[in-house]
């Protein structure tokens, strides 16, 4: 299945000058933060690296489940649907959260 077009274009919008390479990955494409996924599109969902610290507050807002494709969650991880940044502003809190993330990793 292919990836929503629609909101990979918001997505690259709201990233549009930031350091993010992007990365085409089975059923979506990511963008990476120095080597690391930060964001990106799987499907239909927006799917966000928000760290432990973070991940079961992320879980608490609505339209946000556990990044799970292969049968076990990936904590850490997110996956919003369409619903949940239907709105620039929520998308681009989310696109913040993950580049946010990202940036405290080393560099690979």
């Amino acid at each position: 299945m292919a990836y929503d077009k629609g909101l990979y274009t918001r997505l690259a919008e709201v990233l549009s000058g930031q350091p993010v390479t992007e990365l085409k990955m089975m059923g979506g494409v990511g963008f990476t933060v120095n080597g690391h996924i930060a964001c990106g599109v799987f499907r239909d969902s927006l799917i966000v690296r928000v760290g432990p610290e973070r991940y079961y507050g992320a879980l608490s807002h609505d339209h946000v489940r556990e990044f799970n494709i292969t049968g076990k969650s990936m904590k850490g991880w997110v996956m919003v649907a369409p619903e949940g940044v239907s709105e620039d502003t929520a998308l681009a809190s989310w696109v913040r959260a993950g580049v946010n993330f990202a940036q405290t990793l080393p560099p690979k």
